[in-house]
């Protein structure tokens, strides 16, 4: 399994803003995303939290640059693309990549990348952080963002 190393992170963040971004498509995955991306929110002491929902895994990066210029401290992207059978998955996941990582150089602003990119839709209910899936990809990627806002106020 590919979070197998994954580091334990945790970091006391109460006061920052977030924004979670979140796909609209595939809706148990993304439940289980935005739920644990919440548990970690909590764990962390994070009260400031305002959830959108996008229509698309294409359309995070542009809600993400939005809410990231507006003055949050990190956003949060969730998604999932499922491989089909044609060229979309990689154009649609390469743009999405691309984008939040280009809104976080922009911006300053840590994005955390809960982008689940997957050959099976099973392969995406094990990330999803449901009961029994063996990973949280909605936990890891607040944590890692959470982290990586604490290195950078610290400058």
């Amino acid at each position: 399994m590919s979070g197998t190393g994954a580091p334990a992170l945790h970091v006391d963040a109460k006061g920052a803003r977030v924004a979670v971004i979140a796909s609209s498509w595939h809706t148990v995955v993304m439940d289980g995303l935005v739920a644990g991306a919440q548990r970690a929110l909590d764990a962390a002491g994070v009260t400031d939290v305002t959830l959108v929902r996008a229509p698309g895994s294409f359309e995070l990066p542009i809600l993400a640059k939005a809410y990231a210029s507006a003055g949050v401290d990190v956003v949060v992207a969730l998604g999932v693309i499922i491989r089909g059978g044609t060229p979309h998955f990689e154009y649609v996941s390469a743009a999405a990549t691309d984008g939040l990582a280009r809104v976080a150089l922009d911006t300053g602003v840590p994005v955390g990348f809960g982008l689940l990119t997957c050959d099976t839709e099973q392969q995406a209910l094990d990330r999803a952080g449901l009961p029994g899936s063996p990973e949280d990809k909605g936990r890891e990627a607040v944590e890692a963002a959470l982290t990586t806002w604490d290195v950078l106020r610290r400058l």
